[in-house]
C-alpha cells in the first residue's frame, strides 16, 4: 500500500535514528533520575547504598512528574510534529519513570519483582484500553488528543516498568549490569530479526522493542554510575547526564526526522 503524509501525526517515523536516540534517552533517564534522587536530594556520593525509606525518590518523582505533565500538555497543544518537543517529552518520561520505579520498589517495599509485575499489568491494561477505545495502538495513529493521551500514558508505564525490570534482572536475578546488557540487547536483536524475517505485527514488534530499550538503558546507566564494588564504573552522575544530554541534542539536530505517516 502507498503511504501518504499525515500532517497531524505528532510522533516520529520509526527509523534507526529513532532507536539510537531512544536508547540514549533511557540511559539519561536512569543516570539523570539517580543524580537528582540520590546524589542531589539524598545520598551525597554515587556509591552510597539505597535505604529502605529515601525521601529523594518521592521528591524527585514529584519534580519530574511536573516537568513531564507540562511537556505532555505542550506536546498535545502543538499543531504539528516537533522533534525537539517530542524528545524533551521522552526524556521527561524516562526520568520520572526512573524515580517512580525506585520509589515503588524501594520506599514502598514491594521490591523489584513486585514492581515489575505491577507495572507490566498497568502497561498491558493501558494498551488494551487504548485499543478498545480507538481500535488501534499503532503509533502512526497518534494524531489527536485522545490518542496522544493513551500514547504518553502507555509510554510512562513502559518507562517505569523498564527501570524495575532492569533492576530485577541485574540484582534480583543476579545477572549483574553486564549480564543485563547482554540479555536486553540480545532480545532487541531478536525483535529486529523478527521484524525483517517474519510477518508478525509491526505494531506488536514496535511496542516490544520500545519496552525493551528501557531496561537496556537502565542497566547501561547503572553500569556507568554504580560503584566498582557492585560491578559499575562509578562515573559521575552529573557528568554522565550532561554527556548523554549533549549526545541526544546532537542526534536530534543531525538526523532528519519526519512525522510518522499512516498507511492507506
Amino acid at each position: 500500500m502507498n503511504r501518504v503524509d499525515n500532517p497531524l501525526a505528532k510522533v516520529p517515523e520509526i527509523t534507526l535514528a529513532f532507536w539510537v536516540i531512544k536508547i540514549l534517552a533511557t540511559t539519561l533517564g536512569e543516570i539523570g533520575g539517580d543524580a537528582v534522587t540520590m546524589s542531589w536530594l539524598g545520598e551525597t556520593t554515587p556509591n552510597a547504598s539505597a535505604t529502605a525509606w529515601h525521601p529523594g525518590y518521592l521528591i524527585g518523582t514529584g519534580i519530574f512528574a511536573v516537568i513531564f505533565a507540562a511537556a505532555v500538555a505542550l506536546q498535545i497543544r502543538a499543531r504539528r510534529f516537533s522533534p525537539w518537543m517530542y524528545w524533551t517529552t521522552i526524556v521527561a518520561s524516562t526520568t520520572v519513570g526512573t524515580t517512580l520505579a525506585d520509589f515503588a520498589d524501594r520506599s514502598l517495599g514491594i521490591g523489584y519483582t513486585g514492581g515489575s509485575t505491577l507495572l507490566l499489568g498497568l502497561l498491558l491494561a493501558s494498551l488494551f484500553t487504548w485499543w478498545r477505545t480507538t481500535g488501534t495502538i499503532a503509533v502512526d495513529s497518534v494524531s489527536d488528543a485522545r490518542s496522544e493521551l493513551f500514547y504518553w500514558l502507555t509510554i510512562t508505564f513502559s518507562q517505569t516498568l523498564g527501570t524495575a525490570l532492569g533492576d530485577w534482572v541485574a540484582d534480583t536475578q543476579g545477572q549483574g549490569y553486564v549480564g543485563g546488557i547482554e540479555i536486553f540487547g540480545g532480545l532487541l536483536v531478536l525483535v529486529a530479526i523478527l521484524h525483517f524475517t517474519t510477518r508478525i505485527s509491526r505494531t506488536a514488534l514496535f511496542w516490544a522493542a520500545f519496552v525493551l530499550t528501557r531496561p537496556l538503558g537502565a542497566v547501561v546507566g547503572d553500569f556507568l554510575d554504580k560503584p566498582l564494588a557492585k560491578g559499575g564504573l562509578e562515573l559521575s552522575r552529573y557528568t554522565g547526564s550532561l554527556v548523554l544530554l549533549a549526545a541526544i541534542a546532537l542526534c536530534v539536530a543531525l538526523f532528519p526526522q519526519r512525522p510518522a505517516t499512516r498507511a492507506h
